[in-house]
């Protein structure tokens, strides 16, 4: 109950893990179940011009905006997949971030149209046309997202991707959503007319909710906002390192769906070159296995000070006061 009433994100990052990326059959499985919803949504939008409701009105949108996702994020999954250049030494994860501002912006526009119709229809009451076939195509939303949830969970379990495995709950929960139309239509019957409209006003409330999660994510994605509990991870798995006397500045940024790390460990002053660079490869190393979807890591060595020794780095001083 605590998953269904939480929204969910639309974050690419949450999307594709390197199990699911590795695995055809994992990708395959997430193109399927989106051509399933778009074909699920395309259903109701015919019941939808036949009967006015609005509430399946909102339940359409919602399930098209959550088929519409999978474009940005293929074409996005394609660029990240190419080798880095001169231009853009990052290669082009960050291809994922700008689709997640699409898929954002989507999300807004479906949830204006469904508040719009739906406020519009509270301030001119219409009876609902044709109920029976507005009950089948909730049904037929139901159905259709726990298609994708059963299909994507069983996916993503046989392969061990965690991320499907999550669009398959979340899909379950959009299935909810979808019999939230049969109250409306059951309302609808019994003489109430506000119901169809009251409902839509609901489902438009669920996809604002989903709206907020997912631009949260995507601002934070922008600014290279990571999570605290990586970076602690992070420094507990370089103190744990022999020859690592202390860990200085330490940066995290996700490019994609893929984590980067910069970070100066101190070691002993009087260590060699080869020495200190076997610290740093450790380093590293064991930075690789702590911190999850962590690609690479540039590890600086710092010697340690030694008493009335200057600051080694007071050359770069100006620049960082600048």
């Amino acid at each position: 109950m605590r998953h269904i009433l939480t929204p969910h994100s639309h974050a690419t990052a949450d999307k594709l893990d390197s199990t699911l990326e590795a695995s055809a059959r994992g990708m395959r499985a997430l193109w399927v179940s989106l051509a399933v919803l778009g074909t699920t949504a395309l259903a109701q939008a015919v019941v939808v011009v036949l009967s006015a409701s609005v509430a399946l009105l909102g339940d359409t949108v919602h399930n098209a905006a959550d088929a519409l996702t999978a474009l940005p994020l293929g074409v996005a999954f394609t660029l990240g997949r190419r080798a880095a250049t001169r231009r853009f030494t990052y290669g082009y994860g960050r291809a994922e971030d700008l689709a997640g501002i699409v898929i954002v912006l989507t999300i807004a526009a479906s949830g204006a149209f469904a508040a719009w119709a739906a406020v519009g229809r509270l301030l001119d009451p219409q009876t609902v046309r044709h109920l029976p076939a507005v009950a089948l195509a909730a049904l037929i939303g139901f159905a259709g997202n726990e298609w994708v949830a059963r299909y994507r969970i069983r996916v993503g379990r046989e392969i061990g991707s965690a991320a499907l495995v999550a669009d398959g709950l979340h899909a379950r929960t959009d299935g909810f959503t979808s019999l939230a139309v049969l109250v409306g239509a059951g309302g609808a019957a019994l003489g109430w007319r506000l119901a169809d409209p009251l409902v839509g006003l609901a489902i438009t409330a669920a996809i604002l909710l989903v709206l907020r999660d997912a631009a949260r994510e995507v601002f934070r994605r922008v600014m290279d906002a990571v999570e605290p509990e990586l970076v602690d991870r992070a420094e507990e798995a370089l103190r744990r390192v022999e020859g690592v006397r202390d860990v200085g500045e330490l940066r995290l940024r996700w490019i994609g769906h893929r984590l980067r790390a910069e970070v100066a460990v101190v070691v002993d002053g009087e260590a060699t070159v080869r020495h200190a660079h076997a610290i740093a490869v450790d380093a590293e190393h064991a930075l690789l296995h702590a911190v999850p979807r962590l690609t690479a890591a540039l590890v600086h060595a710092d010697p340690a000070p030694a008493p009335g020794e200057a600051d080694p780095h007071r050359t770069l001083a100006h620049h960082a006061a600048a």
